[in-house]
């Protein structure tokens, strides 16, 4: 039986997120290349009232009033696909002391039956390079690995 739950992303939930976010840097130092200071909470507290992030979906783990898991992503709205029947994800992780316990397939569980109900058919992500994030993606249900993404500086 799980002993956590997911739940939606709301602002009320920014202080804890920010304490994960702190987490996950003391458990893999060599992972997370930047701190979540003042600018950035600033920066995630006000996303919840801008309209750039309408097609935002974000759900977290939490387990015992803490957060031990975030998943992220973007509904793409380009006039390419009027219907917006895709979604990007754009961030999924677990605390590593948290990790192979279904937390992560909960999230996504969550995160896709989400965007169906958003009308999106279709979740692109890139493939992290760890093993463990490769062998997570290659275990998921209706999952195929396509072509390798490229990164683009503006």
């Amino acid at each position: 039986m799980e002993d956590f739950v997911i739940v939606p992303f709301e602002e009320k939930y920014i202080a804890m997120v920010v304490e994960f976010e702190k987490e996950l840097r003391r458990q893999e130092p060599d992972t997370y290349y930047w701190e979540p200071d003042e600018d950035y909470v600033k920066a995630l507290t006000g996303s919840f009232s801008d309209g750039r992030f309408g097609g935002a979906v974000s759900f977290i783990a939490l387990k015992n009033g803490t957060v031990i898991g975030r998943i992220d992503a973007v509904i793409i709205a380009g006039r390419s696909d009027p219907s917006c029947g895709s979604a990007y994800l754009d961030w999924i992780c677990v605390l590593k002391n948290e990790r192979h316990n279904g937390v992560a397939r909960a999230l996504l569980d969550a995160l896709r039956a989400e965007l169906r109900l958003r009308g999106v058919s279709l979740l692109v992500a890139l493939m992290a390079q760890n093993d463990e994030a490769q062998r997570f993606y290659r275990s998921v249900e209706g999952a195929a690995i396509h072509d390798e993404g490229i990164w683009i500086d503006l």
